[in-house]
């Protein structure tokens, strides 16, 4: 899967119990902008406690909308436009979202304003974060700013701000965003995952072998890491 070449700027995120137990890398191809993402991460939190496994999280960036414009785009227009959708089931389909998202912890705070935006950026930082160690964090705190929050995070004053709560100096990020070789880094890993044939996120990888995409639920996640665990031992 061209995995190591993918993965020279990602953090590694540690979620281990107490306890010695197996490790599993899952590599994690995702959009800020995806709202099964998250959710599909947390159905992996969910595994993992039910599982007693631990795992080294690493994030890979993916555009769902690269050509999204600078202003973006209404959401539920979005949704309409791209997916065929009438505005009835626009409407319903954040619905079921929120209601999804409420069982895992998760506040999706659509409203009619709500809007998609370039992630291009967000992405850029998740790369520089990665080297301080912050990626999965900053993952966290950029993905509760988009739909808990509504912020803009294709606004490079939003990302500064995201970025000081989990501890990047604002300087630096502001520096990272200027960077062409943390863009050029983000360019060529997403150009890694479509040669590969992802198309869709999130897409897993667990132990560089098991890949699963989509939100697949914690019973999926937890069999793949006790299938990894059982092949690890």
């Amino acid at each position: 899967m061209g995995l190591e070449n993918a993965q020279q700027a990602t953090d590694v995120k540690r979620m281990q119990p107490q306890t010695q137990q197996p490790v599993i890398q899952v590599d994690i191809i995702s959009d800020v902008m995806c709202p099964w993402c998250i959710v599909g991460f947390k159905q992996l939190e969910m595994a993992l406690a039910q599982t007693s496994v631990g795992a080294r999280i690493r994030w890979h960036p993916f555009e769902l909308n690269p050509d999204m414009g600078a202003d973006g785009e209404n959401l539920g227009d979005h949704i309409m436009r791209k997916y065929g959708r009438t505005k009835e089931q626009s409407v319903q389909n954040r619905q079921n979202l929120q209601d999804v998202g409420k069982a895992l912890g998760i506040a999706f705070n659509f409203s009619d304003e709500s809007r998609i935006v370039n992630s291009f950026k967000a992405h850029i930082l998740l790369d520089f974060a990665a080297t301080k160690g912050l990626q999965h964090p900053l993952k966290m705190a950029l993905f509760d700013a988009h739909f808990a929050k509504g912020l803009d995070v294709s606004d490079a004053d939003v990302l500064l701000t995201i970025a000081v709560s989990v501890g990047i100096p604002r300087e630096d990020s502001a520096h990272a965003l200027a960077n062409k070789a943390h863009a050029d880094a983000v360019r060529a890993q997403q150009s890694i995952w479509r040669q590969n044939g992802i198309s869709g996120v999130p897409t897993m990888i667990f132990d560089e072998k098991y890949l699963v995409t989509g939100a697949q639920g914690p019973q999926t996640y937890a069999q793949l890491l006790q299938k990894a665990t059982l092949e690890t031992a």
